[in-house]
């Protein structure tokens, strides 16, 4: 490959995938092996990772819950004493509850808080230590657009998910200025409506919006995250800090 291509090889890289069994981070997973990287997934339950071992028969997979630090440090140990010290940490793991704001349990509201925010700051604490004494790191936060605006309850009605993901903008921001000059790119990517387990009962509901209101009038296919997870995992983004990469075929622009 030309030299610019080779800035997307990710060749004796390791990456460390939460959520990585299915949806965004399984899609994200496959482009870093396929780059080069090997690959250590992170998920709840052991029958989540059926389908991912089909497509990543060489990955790690490893038992986890996010919420529990105890749990992602860990992970995060086995995949550095099996794999080798974390270079790449993708925090895909995210769950959702719908109500009502006003009806919000409290109980769902910190259930969800405690994947989406604290999971992924517990993650970037676990794997920063190698990533220091490496001098170089790449930390992708998996967002929102939810986290960079309000939606209609006809739309969206998950405050919890909404909160939690603009909260994960604003730790992406932080890390990546305190550990900036350590050597590590902390980025996110904010998806607009793509198809997953997540958003299952959402997308029905939201097509006609998209089509009416989205500037190229549908929701995300699969497939279209996982280029611009490649380019913030590789070296060709290694300028790129405290970014946010929407990935919502323009929705948030309009």
């Amino acid at each position: 490959m030309g030299k610019h291509l080779d800035r997307f090889r990710l060749d004796g890289k390791v990456a460390f995938v939460t959520g990585g069994s299915r949806g965004l981070g399984l899609e994200i997973a496959e482009a870093l092996v396929e780059a080069g990287a090997k690959v250590a997934l992170m998920a709840r339950r052991p029958q989540y990772f059926e389908e991912a071992v089909k497509s990543l028969p060489d990955a790690l997979c490893i038992v986890g819950d996010v919420s529990v630090e105890t749990d992602v440090v860990k992970a995060v140990q086995e995949a550095e004493n099996k794999l080798g010290t974390v270079d790449i940490l993708v925090n895909g793991a995210g769950v959702s509850w719908a109500a009502p704001a006003v009806d919000m349990p409290a109980e769902k509201l910190q259930q969800v808080t405690a994947v989406n925010f604290y999971g992924t700051f517990y993650a970037c604490k676990a794997c920063a230590p190698g990533m220091i004494e490496k001098g170089y790191g790449k930390m992708i936060n998996i967002a929102s657009v939810a986290g960079l605006k309000g939606e209609a309850p006809d739309i969206l009605d998950a405050v919890g998910y909404t909160g939690s993901k603009a909260a994960v903008l604003g730790l992406t921001r932080d890390l990546a200025v305190k550990w900036g000059p350590h050597g590590i790119r902390v980025n996110a990517l904010a998806p607009g409506f793509f198809p997953t387990k997540l958003t299952e009962k959402v997308i029905p509901r939201v097509t006609h919006a998209l089509q009416t209101h989205n500037p190229l009038r549908r929701a995300g296919i699969p497939g279209e995250l996982a280029g611009a997870g490649l380019f913030l995992a590789s070296p060709a983004s290694d300028y790129v800090n405290g970014h946010t990469l929407v990935v919502d075929g323009g929705g948030v622009a309009g």
